[in-house]
């Protein structure tokens, strides 16, 4: 049975990918070594794993001006998530997002954690404001 999350918002291109599911914020700027994509902040749920070429879950987006040009930068290093996936998020992190060409998400009909998890296959597709779940690890 195919699993489907609404979302509230959304904006870029349908990608496919493997989910990378993150009950924490996350700020480009403050949480992320942009140097290997690698979350780097200490007791961050996700420390120590990239986030390149993953659809990035998190509750929250953190950070302002300078942590939205940090996608493009991302982007051009290769190290860029295919999609973002927020509860909640700030016009900066969309402007960035889009400037970068990452698909970007915000709100659900319910939480991605339930019934979805890291490892997961599964499809943004902004355009309907759907995430499904095409498979399991």
């Amino acid at each position: 049975m195919l699993q489907t999350i609404s979302v509230t918002r959304a904006v870029g291109d349908v990608v496919e990918g493997e989910l990378l599911l993150s009950r924490d914020g996350f700020s480009p700027r403050y949480d992320l070594d942009r140097l290997t994509g690698v979350i780097t902040r200490p007791g961050h749920d996700l420390e120590g794993i990239s986030i390149a070429d993953k659809i990035c879950v998190f509750s929250e987006a953190k950070g302002g001006i300078a942590a939205g040009w940090a996608y493009n930068d991302l982007k051009h290093k290769q190290l860029a998530p295919r999609a973002l996936i927020f509860g909640v998020t700030n016009p900066v992190m969309v402007q960035g997002a889009i400037f970068a060409g990452i698909a970007l998400t915000e709100g659900w009909s319910r939480p991605p954690d339930d019934g979805m998890k890291t490892g997961d296959w599964v499809r943004v597709d902004p355009m309907r404001r759907v995430i499904e779940l095409l498979g399991d690890e």
